[in-house]
């Protein structure tokens, strides 16, 4: 079968086309247990979405540094990123319950033990620890959710349907998150735009790994003869395509995290810093929309080409960014970025569910989101430099230069992604 015949389903598609876009989400959360499972990673997840803005409105306002802040939030995101993927392999080994609730558990006492040493006013070493140890243990319930649902369903179509509505529910997260921790923290006390994430995913993470029916189960690694296989199918990773899909997200990230910082300079320079949070959610809300369109169609076109088209459409909106001189035109600038970003995650994730085996599963798609994590820190930190040196201008030519980074990367990894893709879908064949 080729990759092309895996994505084309003139069926499915006549179908859309007659009874609305909107039944293929119908479909999927009529799945049993589906959209219980997704109802709650979203909640589990909204605490992600504030804690790293939490952070720094509190420990600013306690301590009058924003520095401090925001290396406060970058250890906390450096530890989650790095963290993310050495929980998701135990997750994978041992299960999501048995793993995450006494993960969710630390990691909620070290945010409030953060809470109670930044109200005390104790010396700005001792947020530190706390602020790593939480990040470490929180995991991505994004990634847990997706391989519950690739539990629940073998249909690619559905699988690509699920990936989109998870993706706008992600967006959704960056939307309403920071807005909501913005005024949390000062209207009602510092602390309170950390204290919700603290609530928001303990309550998100027990009505989640409490649903054992769509628990993924373990699976068992054998080695044949007691052999250890090589290394590539120990190491996800090291997986034929998907350190490339990996390598495209991480610079997504770079993306989000230069964006974020160019547009509240743009704005503070153009005296109008109260709209910047105008322009982000602008932009969140057209990936989200954006995405959530995708998923509801049927595609004929192969995946691999999907993504590399996506990633050169986002490309090609980014320098756009470069021509805006006001919060307008910035702001259709940023929804062209935006309707590019939602429906390219959605097909990295699915080349993941394609070229890594079920008992990887989570893994790999926990590297997608520490890609992302690890490169939202890396582009705040040069553009922020390159912006300090030159103004938001430069910020922008920063964003520019990530996508046009990540162009490349999948352009040159598009054949062997295409190669993977189809040796993984012969031996599911063989398989059977």
């Amino acid at each position: 079968m080729t990759e092309a015949e895996l994505d084309d389903d003139p069926a499915r598609n006549d179908l859309l086309r007659q009874n609305g876009w909107m039944r293929a989400y119908r479909e999927i959360l009529s799945i049993p247990g589906a959209w219980q499972f997704s109802a709650a990673g979203l909640l589990a997840r909204s605490g992600g979405a504030m804690m790293g803005l939490g952070m720094v409105l509190m420990v600013s306002a306690l301590y009058g540094s924003y520095g401090l802040a925001g290396a406060l939030a970058a250890s906390n995101a450096v530890a989650w990123a790095l963290g993310t993927a050495t929980l998701s392999n135990l997750v994978d080994r041992y299960g999501q319950r048995r793993v995450m609730y006494p993960a969710v558990i630390v990691a909620a006492s070290s945010l409030a033990l953060l809470v109670v040493f930044a109200m005390l006013q104790l010396p700005a070493w001792t947020l530190f620890p706390p602020a790593i140890v939480s990040g470490a243990t929180g995991g991505a319930p994004g990634a847990l959710v997706r391989a519950r649902w690739n539990h629940a369903t073998n249909d690619p179509d559905h699988l690509h349907t699920a990936y989109a509505l998870e993706s706008t529910l992600d967006e959704v997260t960056f939307v309403v998150g920071p807005v909501l921790a913005t005024a949390l923290s000062t209207g009602v006390h510092p602390a309170a735009g950390l204290i919700a994430p603290v609530v928001l995913s303990l309550v998100g993470a027990h009505l989640l790994y409490s649903q054992r029916a769509t628990e993924p189960p373990v699976l068992p690694r054998t080695y044949t003869d007691g052999v250890k296989p090589p290394l590539r199918q120990r190491l996800v990773l090291l997986v034929p395509g998907v350190a490339a899909v990996v390598s495209v997200n991480l610079l997504i990230g770079c993306v989000f995290g230069s964006i974020d910082v160019s547009v509240v300079a743009a704005a503070t320079e153009w005296d109008v810093r109260a709209a910047s949070g105008v322009v982000l959610a602008v932009f969140s809300l057209a990936s989200g929309l954006a995405g959530f369109y995708y998923g509801a169609r049927g595609w004929g076109s192969p995946l691999v080409s999907r993504f590399l088209w996506g990633v050169a459409a986002m490309f090609g909106a980014s320098l756009l960014l470069l021509a805006a001189n006001s919060v307008l035109l910035l702001s259709v600038a940023g929804v062209l970025v935006g309707v590019t970003i939602a429906p390219t995650l959605i097909n990295g994730n699915s080349l993941i569910g394609r070229l890594v085996t079920r008992d990887r599963l989570t893994e790999g798609l926990a590297w997608m989101g520490t890609g992302i994590g690890i490169g939202v820190a890396i582009g705040s930190s040069i553009s922020g430099q390159v912006i300090d040196a030159g103004g938001y201008h430069g910020g922008f030519m920063v964003v520019a230069g990530f996508a046009g980074l990540a162009a490349v990367i999948a352009l040159v990894g598009r054949g062997g992604l295409g190669r993977a893709v189809r040796a993984r879908s012969m031996g599911d064949e063989s398989a059977h």
